[in-house]
């Protein structure tokens, strides 16, 4: 039973890294959605459905129900993912990412879902001047901010647009099949998340009947980079409260 974990935007797989290095299983893969450190296939227009698509069919390779962690974009997608196949699940976590017809999407996303305005801020993106907002307006590490801000490249660029642009009504449109998500789940949530309210958290977790929801009081909005400790202990104790046997399946190695 892998665990399996997905970032957000703007962000790839690397973004695990210091919540992997915190995990005692050795069954763990961090995955990059297409267009985010990996190519997206023929045809991938970038659409929430398509990445939700994309991500149960990669789930489905798998063969055996998972651990599905998401952040960000990641909790949304995984969480839709859990909803429309819960048999591809044996447990769900993820935070900073709202499911909600009342959440008003932050002013960057409503900048990336303007045709002329989104365009225009790729257009002028630069890593140093990305990375700087991020450090200033997140608190995220200056290590990891400028690590983050290097790999938006192009297609990233592209795939941010496309993906902000179909889901300007994802809450209304997703949020009536939260109660479809059967997994034991647990909500983690940055609490000072400027982006993502953290009164999101509670109303996340009472809509997937979440068995916790935990606040981490000194975080943004990524509480992965900001407390990759933290963040993976509660992620541990999760698994192992749903673990079929000690230790068990959690020790043997990962796949590719």
């Amino acid at each position: 039973m892998p665990a399996i974990l997905i970032h957000g935007v703007p962000d790839t797989h690397r973004v695990w890294a210091g919540v992997r290095r915190h995990l005692t299983r050795t069954d763990v893969e961090a995955w990059d959605l297409p267009g985010f450190g990996a190519p997206r296939p023929l045809g991938f227009g970038s659409t929430k459905e398509e990445y939700a698509d994309w991500l149960i069919g990669r789930l489905e390779q798998v063969g055996e129900p998972v651990d599905l962690v998401g952040h960000d974009w990641g909790c949304i997608l995984t969480a839709r993912a859990a909803c429309l196949r819960p048999d591809l699940v044996r447990t769900w976590a993820g935070g900073n990412g709202p499911i909600s017809a009342r959440y008003p999407w932050h002013p960057l996303a409503r900048i990336w879902q303007d045709p002329v305005e989104g365009d225009r801020f790729m257009a002028e993106l630069t890593p140093e001047g990305f990375a700087a907002d991020l450090i200033s307006g997140f608190e995220v590490p200056g290590g990891p901010a400028r690590e983050m801000a290097r790999h938006v490249d192009a297609p990233m660029r592209d795939s941010v647009l496309k993906l902000y642009r179909s889901a300007v009504r994802m809450g209304a449109e997703w949020e009536p099949d939260l109660a479809k998500l059967t997994a034991p789940a647990l909500v983690i949530w940055g609490s000072r998340d400027p982006a993502c309210p953290v009164e999101f958290a509670d109303e996340l977790g009472r809509a997937i009947g979440a068995e916790h929801v935990i606040k981490l009081v000194d975080c943004n909005h990524w509480p992965l980079l900001q407390q990759p400790e933290r963040v993976a202990a509660a992620l541990e104790e999760h698994w192992r409260r749903h673990s079929p046997s000690p230790g068990g399946d959690h020790d043997r190695p990962a796949g590719s």
